[in-house]
């Protein structure tokens, strides 16, 4: 049966209806995306855009939806809401959209992918969000207005996931890996303490053989290179992956630790006795200048 709404009003105005529409919400009603992966950092490039807001207002729309005991939630836009709140207005131009869970998770992670700099954790954690949207709707692809969604039809969840983000399948599932780090370890991979690539060969320890490893590099200031972590995740595999081990391998000389010869030119090189210990030679060139330049002096004492 038609609506009776339906009967007393045009095609034109019904269409209308369908079309977003720019509203003004308080940012006190908007409260974050669940999980949200993506940190919106109080620093200098926060204090400045909050300073523009308090000039010049909201200029881009954020994405929200309403939530079913009312309010709204963000989709898009923790950033600007950050920097409304920040600068004490009241009001901020959103766009209300009804998503589902899956749907609102998929847009609030490719909308945030599009920042210049992404820490590996919150790559980590925002591919891992929407591998499990993706999964979770099939082989739906029309979860956003994006032309390039109707393309990917046919596609597996991963080849997704790549085809949006520019990163490859393995690079995605690296990634994932990464969450599988306990807080303090993945600290050190988004700091740069730790490489991406070691750091995902250490997701594979237990979360107690991780602490035992972060303990062992906070004393020891150091961490392990790819060989050592990929040895440390065979021995984890085998059960022989101990304290006592991890201490040992730690203590390894690595080829990046050793010291680089001080001098390259052989003409020098040659020059300095084998039994000099690496790491000394630069003393050792500067006791033999101050020698040659008393040398030097004494002769020219001798001259006058």
């Amino acid at each position: 049966m038609t609506p009776l709404d339906d009967l007393f009003s045009t095609g034109e105005s019904r269409a209308e209806a369908q079309l977003e529409k720019v509203v003004m919400l308080n940012p006190a009603d908007i409260s974050d995306f669940p999980n949200h992966p993506f940190k919106v950092k109080q620093d200098e490039a926060m204090a400045e855009m909050a300073d523009s807001v308090k000039q010049y207002g909201v200029l881009v729309p954020a994405l929200v939806r309403p939530k079913a005991d009312g309010g709204y939630e963000m989709v898009a836009g923790h950033r600007r809401k950050c920097a409304a709140t920040l600068a004490r207005i009241t009001e901020m131009p959103c766009i209300v959209r009804k998503l589902t869970d899956d749907e609102a998770t998929i847009i609030m992670v490719d909308s945030n992918l599009q920042r210049e700099t992404i820490l590996p954790s919150e790559k980590a954690f925002a591919y891992k969000m929407k591998l499990e949207a993706i999964k979770r709707q099939g082989e739906r692809t029309d979860l956003t207005s994006s032309p390039l969604d109707k393309k990917l039809k046919g596609l597996t969840s991963a080849q997704q996931v790549s085809q949006k983000s520019g990163d490859s399948q393995p690079q995605i599932y690296r990634y994932i890996r990464l969450t599988e780090l306990i807080p303090p370890m993945l600290d050190m991979v988004d700091s740069g303490k730790i490489a991406f690539r070691p750091a995902v060969e250490l997701s594979y320890l237990s979360k107690e053989q991780q602490q035992s490893l972060y303990d062992t590099m906070e004393c020891e200031d150091c961490t392990p290179s790819l060989a050592q972590a990929i040895k440390m995740k065979e021995f984890s595999r085998d059960g022989k992956l101990t304290e006592e081990v991890i201490l040992s391998m730690m203590q390894e000389e690595k080829p990046n630790q050793r010291e680089k010869p001080a001098f390259r030119d052989e003409r020098i090189t040659r020059l300095i006795p084998k039994s000099i210990p690496r790491g000394q030679e630069t003393d050792f060139v500067i006791r033999a200048l101050e020698f040659y330049n008393r040398h030097l002096q004494r002769r020219r004492d001798q001259e006058r």
